[in-house]
């Protein structure tokens, strides 16, 4: 069962709609096929659930995940084949704490939470995630890739440096001990865990365009000696101090993210549309200001 420590309905000023037909925005194509397939001549498929021009509430997302892991389960347990699955939203402000993670970590009472302050089973501490920051749920079957829970957390990261790298020449890195990608003192990914019965779920967040002060109100992943930072704090901060709109930034990071998972864990990455009405009822993408 979810847990909610403190629900919270924040209405935020200062939001704009997304405008999802601005013809300047680049689009994955259907089928994101695998560029590098000299170990899988017919890669494995792997169901996409694209919403990541959408602010999903945790509060739907969450069950989501869990009732695709428990489906998975379910064809195991009767040795049928299990397919991959993977889903790319955005959340509404929210804020999450793994199994045991420490109150210590928050900034503010409980009974007065600035946003929604859920725990949940993944591991880690707590974390803020909200508009500008994509988020990639892998509901995946370690069985067809590497039984290795530490293999799977380095390839999430890999992942993400791999982005960064290719679409916005960061050079990121892992810290030893710490799970995540950085860049020099900041953290830009965030990435917490469960697997059950091999099947994975919860996933990482990347910080593209995201607001960053309700970072602030928490030492985010109980870290308290470094920083948060995004694709766009990272860019503003070189030389020439280019950065493209907030849409595109959003849209680069998207269609990498996929290439790079397909690529990470050598998956054909298929189209899904969502059934379940209650998802389809997110609200489009907004804009936090500052």
């Amino acid at each position: 069962m979810e847990t909610l420590l403190h629900p919270v309905e924040t209405l935020l000023s200062g939001l704009h709609h997304h405008h999802r037909t601005n013809a300047k925005r680049r689009r994955v194509f259907r089928s994101v096929k695998v560029l590098n397939s000299r170990n899988h001549e017919n890669p494995r498929k792997c169901q996409c659930f694209d919403l990541y021009d959408q602010l999903v509430p945790y509060k739907k997302a969450w069950p989501w995940q869990k009732s695709i892991v428990e489906e998975k389960k379910a064809l195991i347990d009767t040795n049928q084949d299990c397919a991959d699955t993977v889903i790319l939203l955005q959340h509404s402000p929210v804020y999450t704490m793994g199994t045991g993670s420490s109150e210590d970590y928050l900034n503010f009472d409980l009974k007065n939470a600035p946003f929604d302050v859920y725990r949940t089973e993944r591991g880690g501490e707590v974390t803020y995630h909200g508009p500008g920051q994509l988020v990639m749920y892998p509901i995946i079957n370690l069985r067809n890739h590497e039984m290795d829970l530490h293999w799977y957390l380095r390839m999430l990261e890999e992942i993400v440096i791999r982005v960064l790298s290719s679409s916005f020449s960061i050079k990121a890195s892992r810290l030893d001990g710490l799970t995540g990608v950085w860049v020099g003192n900041q953290k830009v990914a965030a990435i917490g865990i469960r697997v059950s019965k091999w099947i994975t779920y919860h996933g990482l967040a990347l910080n593209v365009t995201t607001d960053l002060t309700p970072f602030n109100w928490i030492v985010p992943c109980g870290i308290r000696d470094r920083q948060v930072g995004s694709i766009k704090s990272l860019l503003k901060d070189r030389e020439d101090g280019k950065v493209d709109d907030d849409l595109r930034l959003i849209d680069i990071a998207h269609e990498s993210l996929l290439k790079e998972f397909s690529e990470v864990f050598q998956l054909q990455i298929e189209k899904q549309t969502v059934s379940d009405p209650n998802i389809l009822k997110a609200k489009p993408f907004k804009r936090l200001e500052c």
